[in-house]
Formats: C-alpha cells, sequence, structure tokens
C-alpha cells in the first residue's frame, strides 16, 4: 500500500485527504474553450518500442475516417509528435489564458512542449512535479475547440505524469504498447497494475514490430523472436490486440515529417472504434 504524502496531484493512496475518495475529484477543469469527446491514453512500460509511432499512427487513421482529432504530447522531456508530423512553427498564445495548438496539413492539432520553445534540442532538466504541471495545463490552457478524439502520447513507465493524466484527464481507456520480447509481460503487468489502481479501463494491447514482412515474397520474419502477445493479453484479461509490422517506410515517413502518410492498419483502429 502507497504511503500518503497528502500531495494528491502526485501520491496514488487511498485516504481521507481525497475529497469524495474517488477518481472523478481530481479531475481538472477542461479549457473553456475545449469540447473534447473521447480521450485516449498511448502508454508503454518502457521506451523504444514506437509508442509516439502508435499515438501518431491513431491520430492519423481517426483523422482519414472524418473525426476532428487532437494529439497533447505529454511526453515532455522526449517529445516527438511535432517532427512526426513536419510541424515546427511555435504555438501562439490567443489571450493571456489560452494557448492555441498548431494544426498539421491535414487539420491534425498538437500541443507539445516543443511548440513553445525556440530550440527543440535543448533537453529539459525539470524535476516531477514542474512535468506534471505541464501536462495539466495542456489539457486546461489550451483551447482546443471541438475534437472527437484526443490521443495522449505519454511518458513510458509509472512516474508523475503518467499518474498525473491518469488522475487529472477523463479518459476513456488507455492503449499499451509493447514489443516482442521475453520482458513483455512483466512491463505490460506493471502498467496493466497501474491502469486497474487507477481504475482506466485497458482497449488492448499493441505489439509493436511485431514480424518483418519480406517486400519480394510475402513471407514473414520473427526477428525479435516468436510473439507472446496473445498469451500475455489474455493472461491480463485485455481483450483487443494488434500486431504491427516492423516497416522502414513508416520509419522513413516519420523521420520526414510525413506522418500524414501513414497507412494505419485497421486492426490497430479497431482498438479505439468501439470506445
Amino acid at each position: 500500500m502507497s504511503e500518503c504524502t497528502h500531495d494528491c496531484d502526485h501520491c496514488s493512496a487511498e485516504c481521507a485527504s481525497r475529497e469524495g475518495g474517488g477518481k472523478e475529484s481530481f479531475l481538472a477543469p477542461p479549457n473553456p474553450l475545449s469540447k473534447v469527446g473521447k480521450v485516449i491514453g498511448v502508454v508503454s512500460g518502457k521506451g523504444g518500442v514506437g509508442k509516439s509511432m502508435v499515438t501518431a499512427s491513431l491520430a492519423v487513421a481517426a483523422r482519414k475516417k472524418g473525426y476532428n482529432v487532437a494529439i497533447l504530447d505529454a511526453d515532455i522531456t522526449g517529445p516527438s509528435i511535432p517532427k512526426m508530423f513536419g510541424v515546427s512553427e511555435m504555438a501562439e498564445a490567443m489571450d493571456e489564458e489560452n494557448i492555441l495548438p498548431v494544426a498539421t496539413a491535414t487539420g491534425i492539432r498538437l500541443m507539445s512542449l516543443n511548440l513553445l520553445v525556440e530550440d527543440a534540442t535543448e533537453p529539459v532538466i525539470w524535476r516531477g512535479p514542474i512535468l506534471a504541471g505541464t501536462v495539466k495545463q495542456f489539457w486546461t490552457n489550451v483551447a482546443w475547440g471541438e475534437v472527437d478524439y484526443m490521443f495522449v502520447d505519454m511518458p513510458p513507465g509509472t512516474g508523475d505524469v503518467p499518474l498525473t493524466v491518469f488522475q487529472s484527464l477523463p479518459l476513456d481507456g488507455i492503449v499499451i504498447v509493447t514489443s516482442p520480447q521475453e520482458l513483455v509481460s512483466l512491463i505490460v503487468a506493471k502498467a496493466t497494475r497501474m491502469a486497474n489502481m487507477m481504475n482506466i479501463p485497458i482497449l488492448g494491447i499493441v505489439e509493436n514490430m511485431s514480424y518483418f514482412e519480406c517486400p519480394d515474397c510475402g513471407k514473414r520474419h520473427y526477428l525479435f523472436g516468436k510473439s507472446r502477445i496473445d498469451e500475455t493479453a489474455k493472461k491480463y484479461s485485455i481483450g483487443a490486440v494488434a500486431k504491427l509490422p516492423l516497416d522502414p517506410k513508416v520509419a522513413e515517413l516519420a523521420d520526414a515529417g510525413k506522418a500524414e502518410e501513414f497507412e494505419p492498419s485497421e486492426e490497430l483502429w479497431n482498438i479505439v472504434a468501439k470506445v
């Protein structure tokens, strides 16, 4: 059991300090100029599994289906979403209290720390509470407008920022991203247990880099070993699974800032389509 620190913004303990004792008392008020429908977090237990790539793919899939889409880049110390979409202009203040998100070529609205600093290569050397507070401001101080789907790209792990998102944003569920390796079960277990502790629905699990499909013969090669994702999903009662290939073309498009040219799989989209 977690020990209460009486700092409810950065504590998962259940105690009398929580007004009402539930999640609702911690939800941050949305920006008055925002009307956001579904809010979906994209999480991973470790870095390097392609979480931001999956976030971008989900956003592109939703936009291609005609929805108003936004991405809240909560990975403050490693923001990559703007570069994937070829966005480099600074976000502008609407007035003293509200900031406008930056729109991509197809109209996906973005907010990221890289859109607020002049030099995107400067390291962010902030402590946890400041990082968490910045993410909360992306929700309360950004005038998102009307959004059907908002995807929140979270940093890996179970630290201050994921905890703040779980407590402060009205998440409709999370998507867990992992890779086909021996440690996958342990990594998924950590993310699953955190979501369960915070009463956040787990919509599905994505095994990224699951296989490589030969462009000549079409044969699938499992470069990182046999997939165990189905067994892992069953173990933790996760109903929806998507297996994404290791595709050099996707990486090339992301590096070139052309994420909107992704061709997202229906298998991936189906994880969030029924929310």
